[in-house]
């Protein structure tokens, strides 16, 4: 009885936001980018479009990856909120398993499960589409997806074709927030 209680408030909690993408089922299995080169990956990404997350809150979000020797990536994902501050996290993303090194496992808290980031579409110099769900009891699962830039602003044409890949994957293009990467010069983040 108890589990259900919490999967009940969990269900509704979840429907009763627009926070997060929340749908019933499993979390699909999209395909991910063939022969992902991890070390062609590092370096800078903005934020250009995602699905809404909880956690950003900021304009200019952007996430730096660095791959350390023993072939983690490091990461710092930053972002410049409202008040001027700004609101960084560091983190470690990891290939699960090197026969499919575009799926990653990240964290950003000890003693934390690792989190899905999955490469769905990149071409290492201009875009990237990441996408990431959790599964709960196969109930019900949250999915996130970010359209990620090297530089701030990312040519509609390529948008375009990134929002039908996301629609294979069944993401609902209409929950995606257009990322604010205005006047974000000037700021170290």
């Amino acid at each position: 009885m108890e589990a259900f209680q919490v999967l009940s408030v969990l269900l509704l909690t979840a429907a009763a936001t627009d926070a997060q993408s929340f749908h019933i089922g499993k979390c699909p299995q999209p395909p991910v980018q063939e022969d992902f080169d991890v070390a062609k990956y590092m370096g800078i990404w903005y934020e250009i479009e995602r699905l809404p997350a909880i956690h950003e809150k900021g304009k200019c979000i952007q996430a730096n990856y660095t791959l350390l020797s023993d072939g983690t990536v490091s990461i710092r994902n930053a972002e410049l909120l409202p008040n001027g501050k700004v609101n960084s996290i560091q983190g470690t993303a990891k290939v699960k398993d090197p026969s499919q090194p575009a799926i990653l496992g990240i964290s950003f808290f000890k003693g934390v499960s690792d989190a899905p980031y999955w490469v769905l579409s990149t071409d290492y110099q201009t875009y990237s589409l990441v996408y990431a769900c959790s599964d709960y009891y196969g109930v019900f699962h949250f999915d996130f997806a970010w359209i990620l830039a090297r530089t701030r602003v990312l040519a509609e044409e390529v948008i375009s074709q990134l929002h039908d890949k996301m629609a294979v994957v069944n993401v609902d293009l209409n929950q995606l927030i257009v990322a604010n990467q205005t006047d974000c010069d000037g700021h170290s983040l």
